[in-house]
């Protein structure tokens, strides 16, 4: 609304505009020039009971949230617009409201089933470091599951770790099935077969596991040393990918670290590795053996 600049009592052009209550009036007489001005400020209104959090809008749509993020909440406050408190009757119908409101949101069975797997999944997330990226895309592989009617007559926990693993491995993450096995409480083997479940139903393509990560990930845990970590590195860049075809990544880059540990003379034992690498020493000394031809000869190496 364009508003006269000059008073048409004493002519002066000093508007004043009252935000509040809408007014733009004369600051030399008084003289109410309009009360209808336009408001032009950000809208900071938030209907939650946190009325410091300035926010115009509410959560971003998530996959990991069985109705995305978007669907209607009735809130818990008992209270007006005036903020007075609403009556007795008015309260228990609200009430009623809300009930079936909340049993409105999962009136299905798959409806209920991705909103416990993603209860589980917000869980899960704190429990194995799992990024955002790492979340969305488990919620999508296992939507994609869900669709293709993996989840009947299977437990959540297991089709959501076999989830969790796909995703990591698409990323690059070096979890393996025995820490998704140890944190959902679903033994490994029924892990690995939910796994090749949805390989085959979802025709998923898995990339390799990259066993520099494999490394990086068993010396922090070992506490080895910088030096012993890059040798490693170079070590498996010259290793033969014939050699480290169908073996299990992580007793392959432990078998690689015990050699750099032997060439740089850092002293540490093929349990303390084992243990690091979730293997047996058993696994370390067959890997060691597969991996003697590979070797370069620059370091000749005695094998414990």
């Amino acid at each position: 609304m364009q508003i006269s600049s000059l008073c048409s009592v004493c002519t002066k052009a000093v508007a004043i505009s009252d935000p509040e209550s809408g007014e733009t009036f004369c600051g030399n007489c008084g003289q109410v020039l309009s009360d209808k001005t336009v408001e032009t400020r950000a809208e900071w209104r938030n209907f939650s009971a946190e009325t410091t959090h300035r926010t115009r809008t509410g959560d971003p749509a998530s996959l990991a949230r069985h109705d995305m993020g978007l669907a209607t909440v009735i809130g818990r406050e008992n209270t007006d617009a005036r903020g007075a408190l609403l009556s007795a009757m008015v309260r228990s119908a609200i009430g009623r409201w809300r009930t079936w409101d909340g049993r409105g949101m999962s009136h299905s069975s798959s409806d209920r089933n991705l909103q416990k797997a993603f209860d589980e999944l917000n869980r899960l997330k704190t429990r194995l470091n799992l990024s955002s990226a790492m979340v969305e895309k488990t919620a999508y592989i296992y939507r994609k599951a869900n669709e293709k009617k993996l989840a009947r007559g299977r437990s959540i926990s297991s089709l959501l770790g076999a989830c969790i693993y796909i995703s990591c491995r698409e990323l690059g993450s070096s979890l393996s099935l025995r820490d998704i096995a140890e944190n959902t409480g679903v033994k490994r083997n029924n892990l690995a077969r939910m796994y090749r479940i949805i390989l085959l139903a979802l025709d998923l393509k898995i990339p390799e596991i990259d066993p520099v990560l494999c490394i990086v990930r068993i010396a922090n845990k070992a506490g080895l040393s910088e030096k012993t970590k890059r040798q490693a590195i170079r070590t498996m860049d010259d290793a033969a990918k014939e050699k480290r075809a169908g073996k299990n990544p992580m007793g392959f880059a432990a078998s690689i670290l015990y050699t750099a540990c032997l060439i740089n003379g850092e002293h540490v034992n093929q349990r303390t590795l084992a243990d690091a690498a979730g293997v047996t020493e058993v696994t370390l000394r067959n890997r060691l053996k597969d991996f003697r031809q590979s070797l370069t000869t620059e370091h000749p190496v005695a094998y414990a």
